[in-house]
């Protein structure tokens, strides 16, 4: 896959899309057999030599009263996603993302990045908020 578009088409053909703008969209992966979900966000990024990324991200939970060492630790040891902070409706969240340059994508590689962040966003969520399903 060699634009957003191409993608946006490839998951629009999946899921419904919640949001739908230029070059970021938004959509659920339904989780526990439907009775939890998790919502990704697709995003297109360029770096300064202008190669292009997918940026996939989901929010796990408000910042406040996270511990930073506990956030560095998790991105010290995964070997799929990285903890960031970004706002959601004004206010700081921690999300799960993973960047990916567009000549490695195909569909295959997309449903593995959907299949491997929504499971483990949600049981990050889970963590951070007791159990209860907010994003």
């Amino acid at each position: 896959m060699h634009s957003f578009e191409e993608i946006r088409a490839y998951i629009a053909a999946k899921h419904p899309l919640r949001i739908n703008d230029p070059y970021l969209i938004c959509f659920d992966v339904a989780l526990e057999q439907g009775k939890r979900h998790q919502g990704l966000y697709l995003a297109e990024l360029n770096d300064e030599a202008g190669a292009t990324y997918l940026r996939v991200s989901t929010p796990i939970g408000p910042l406040t009263g996270m511990d930073a060492r506990r956030c560095l630790r998790f991105n010290w040891e995964q070997r799929l996603g990285f903890l960031a902070v970004s706002d959601l409706d004004g206010s700081p969240y921690l999300h799960l993302c993973e960047n990916r340059p567009y000549e490695l994508l195909d569909a295959k590689e997309i449903d593995r990045l959907v299949a491997e962040l929504g499971p483990l966003g949600d049981k990050l969520e889970q963590a951070i908020s007791q159990g209860d399903d907010a994003l």
